[in-house]
């Protein structure tokens, strides 16, 4: 009896100690509920003490007990052994309360016993060793093989949830890591660096050491396993082929295969890819690799193809860079010889000696160069006429020159020859036809009508493009020959090529013409000596001689040029705060007759800047604003000073010459604008009463330049009693937010003083006052009652002005209506004396 009041007293104690449940509560009346017990904890547990509602007087318990669970007959369920989860993760109980007599009075409820795990089993991997293998160059982060490992405790939890890390690499070369693996799937590929350098040559074999933990991979508390993967590098098969000869031309059925491709693995989805944009790419792939052709090609057309060879897994990704495919198409001789044209023309001199070379005529040929189907041979098949005799030319049988052969030629027996050559390569021949004419050799040479052409004075504003004179020298040779076509150039009196000279081609006349602007300044007088010359060479012997040059005398006469400025447009840049009398730019003009030159401002609407009329210095005048206006823009005149009367009158007349350009004068900002509001705020409201604080967005801005990326402004509010009702904060960096401290706010306006930052160099400050009115609210607009309002009138004050308005009125119209009775009495006795001064007539 003692024994068992101790144990009682036993289970007692531990269920007050240990006991626990649904809500944390240790007891209560029998329902169905749910246990979570951590496994591996002592036996002897208190799970929960139920109570019973007579009649009951005991406890029964049924179900998944595995001899575990146990319940006192006065409710008090414990376990008696410890939990596994792994064994059972969930154990379903059922308790029933029974009276006297054994029978169930309530019952059974089902009882869940949830096992919580703990971290107490070692992640094991299914292999204690690997092998793999992988082909060189292979795609960096493509999985070429896994290690897997288990953990039986609870996955869902951080004790089965397991991180795979490489620990060693061997050989592990410049200490860099050539394999990697995917923490959380085992899945080992290459790195970027693997993929460049492994190299079944060099290292043919790696072995690996990939550790697993649990606990996430936590350190502390975790457990781990470790296992071997030897992994074997074979060789790249992915490898560009060698470059393919296909012959044009191909009367074979297409397509034909020509080269193959194949990735290191099967399964690979070839493609092919332009390297070139063609209209049609004649090649094509199947998904074994191999590459054919699909038409017949044609050298003459296209020579050579460059594509890409790309493998791609089964979701369309590269699974290594794409191979370089190059076909060459080799020549079949397939074209014949073709004539440069359908006459070839020659000129010879009559009387050149035998052996000289006349021209060389070269055929054609769309074969490949340099093979056999492209060497051409030269025949002459037929000369016409035959006189003096046949064979009078010759043409070298490889280099198709042709030669004057018999005897020297006379225009005035045979002016012209015709020759038929043949052009042949190994298997074609060609019929071409040359003109050959003999011309007259240039034994004369160009007289001038005249030596001297006189002087000619022109202003030194001539135009360019004007014709000043026509020169005219003879040829006695053949007409239209390079014998007797004259060019005329100038030797003498014209170092700077300001004059030209244009060949009519018919009549050999020359047109002397200003070529560039002529100058009184630099040359007044140019001696001018033309020289006629032939294109064609004179025969040895003939010489030029003054026969064949004139003389000419051009005489340029000064023009008044306007001023001429360094440059078109002239721009500084200074700061808007620069002192009164800063020199801000200079401007240079030159006046090409010498005379000194006056600079004056035009345009200078503000009057910001002067300028010094003898240094072309500027200066400024008055203060500069920015703001007013970022970019100033002026004009500068610059004016012949000087002997300007006694040259107008030497030059023609005409008043002083001026010239103008731009001047540019960019302010840069300074800090010298407060902020201020960006308009005026006269609506800002908020309902009364305020039944949570209220806030009001409203805009600031700076007439300074603003800064990029925006504006700093920064707000406060002035005095102490607005910073007990309000607080003022930056949205962005053009707008602040107003907000409310408080709600306890009478009806009325408020106006409440902020000064504003702009955070600048130097800091400005600005202090505004922005309204706020607060007022009873409808339809979430303020609503204000009519009712006297300043600057208006009371009901008193508006009916006293209608009265006096009204009596104004009356006193106006009767004024008018005394006025217009005295004008009626007047026109009556007026009408009435009249009448009695007229006699009356019958």
């Amino acid at each position: 009896m003692m024994r068992a009041q101790l144990h009682c007293l036993c289970l007692l104690t531990l269920y007050l100690t240990a006991g626990y449940g649904q809500e944390r509560k240790f007891s209560g009346p029998l329902k169905p509920m749910t246990f979570s017990i951590f496994e591996g904890q002592e036996p002897s547990q208190v799970i929960f003490q139920f109570k019973a509602s007579p009649p009951a007087v005991t406890f029964k318990l049924t179900g998944e007990t595995d001899g575990i669970f146990q319940i006192q007959p006065d409710g008090l369920l414990y376990h008696n052994k410890a939990l596994d989860r792994e064994t059972r993760a969930v154990h379903k109980l059922q308790v029933s309360t029974l009276d006297v007599y054994g029978a169930t009075v309530e019952g059974p409820v089902p009882i869940t016993i949830e096992v919580k795990d703990i971290n107490d089993n070692r992640p094991t991997f299914l292999q204690p060793n690997y092998e793999g293998s992988v082909r060189q160059n292979s795609r960096p982060g493509k999985p070429f093989m896994y290690v897997n490992a288990t953990d039986l405790d609870d996955p869902t939890t951080p004790n089965g949830q397991l991180i795979y890390e490489i620990i060693i690499q061997l050989p592990k070369i410049n200490d860099v890591m050539y394999f990697q693996i995917n923490n959380k799937t085992g899945a080992i590929s290459l790195t970027l660096e693997g993929s460049r350098e492994l190299d079944p040559i060099k290292n043919p074999s790696y072995r690996l050491v990939v550790s697993v933990k649990d606990m996430g991979g936590q350190n502390d508390h975790s457990f781990s396993d470790s296992t071997s993967v030897n992994i074997m590098v074979k060789e790249n098969i992915w490898k560009a082929p060698e470059p393919v000869e296909i012959v044009e031309n191909s009367t074979d059925p297409h397509p034909i295969k020509i080269t193959q491709v194949q990735w290191n693995e099967p399964g690979a989805q070839y493609s092919l890819g332009e390297k070139e944009k063609l209209s049609t790419l004649p090649f094509s792939i199947d998904q074994e690799g191999g590459i054919y052709v699909t038409q017949p090609l044609d050298r003459e057309e296209k020579d050579s193809y460059v594509f890409y060879a790309v493998a791609k897994d089964e979701m369309g990704k590269p699974l290594a860079f794409p191979l370089e495919i190059r076909v060459k198409v080799k020549d079949i001789n397939d074209n014949p010889p073709t004539c440069p044209s359908a006459v070839t023309v020659f000129e010879v001199q009559e009387n050149e000696d035998i052996g000289s070379n006349i021209g060389t005529f070269i055929g054609h040929d769309m074969d490949e160069e340099n093979t056999a189907n492209s060497v051409l041979v030269y025949k002459i098949v037929d000369q016409i006429p035959k006189l003096p005799k046949e064979g009078l030319f010759l043409v070298q049988t490889y280099s198709g020159v042709v030669q004057l052969a018999g005897q020297s030629l006379k225009k005035q027996d045979t002016p012209q020859y015709n020759l038929t050559i043949e052009v042949s390569d190994k298997d074609f021949k060609t019929l071409c036809h040359v003109e050959i004419n003999v011309i007259d050799i240039n034994d004369q040479i160009p007289i001038f009508e005249k030596s001297d052409y006189g002087n000619l004075t022109l202003a030194e504003d001539t135009a360019v493009g004007s014709t000043i004179l026509t020169i005219r020298a003879t040829d006695t040779d053949e007409p239209f020959t390079g014998s007797s076509k004259i060019l005329y150039r100038i030797i003498q009196g014209d170092s700077e090529g300001r004059l030209g000279i244009d060949t009519d081609p018919h009549t050999n006349a020359g047109y002397v013409i200003i070529k560039k602007p002529l100058d009184f300044e630099t040359v007044a007088v140019h001696n001018i000596v033309f020289q006629a010359e032939n294109p064609e060479p004179l025969v040895s012997g003939v010489n030029y001689n003054t026969s064949s040059s004139a003389k000419f005398k051009l005489i340029v006469t000064d023009v008044n040029e306007a001023p001429q400025f360094s440059q078109r447009i002239y721009q500084a840049k200074v700061r808007e705060d620069v002192a009164v009398g800063t020199k801000v730019g200079n401007v240079t003009a030159k006046d090409p007759e010498n005379l000194d030159i006056s600079y004056s401002l035009r345009d200078n609407t503000r009057g910001w800047l002067k300028i010094d009329p003898a240094t072309g210095e500027i200066f400024t005048t008055a203060p500069l604003d920015r703001e007013a206006e970022s970019l100033y823009r002026v004009q500068v005149m610059a004016t012949e000073v000087g002997e300007k009367e006694k040259r107008s009158k030497l030059l023609g007349g005409g008043s002083s010459q001026s010239s103008i350009a731009s001047f540019h004068l960019t302010l840069l900002d300074v800090n010298d604008n407060p902020p201020r509001l960006a308009k005026e705020y006269t609506g800002l409201f908020l309902c009364h009463p305020l039944h949570q604080e209220g806030t009001l967005i409203f805009e600031v801005t700076d007439d300074d330049q603003r800064s990029f990326p925006s504006p700093h402004f920064s707000y406060s509010l002035v005095s102490e009693s607005s910073r007990n009702d309000w607080e003022v904060s930056r949205v962005n960096g053009t707008h602040a937010k107003l907000s409310t401290k408080h709600t306890n706010f009478e009806e009325g306006l408020y106006s409440v003083p902020i000064r504003i930052n702009d955070g600048g160099r130097p800091p400005l400050e600005g202090v505004v006052s922005l309204p706020v009115t607060f007022c009873t609210c409808v339809e979430g607009h303020c609503f204000q009652p009519a009712g006297h309002q300043p600057g208006m009138p009371t009901v008193g004050m508006a009916v006293g002005i209608l009265l006096t308005t009204f009596l104004v009125i009356g006193i106006i119209l009767a004024v008018v209506f005394i006025r217009i009775k005295k004008n009626e009495g007047k026109d009556t006795v007026e009408s009435a004396q009249a009448s009695e001064a007229q006699p009356l007539r019958n």
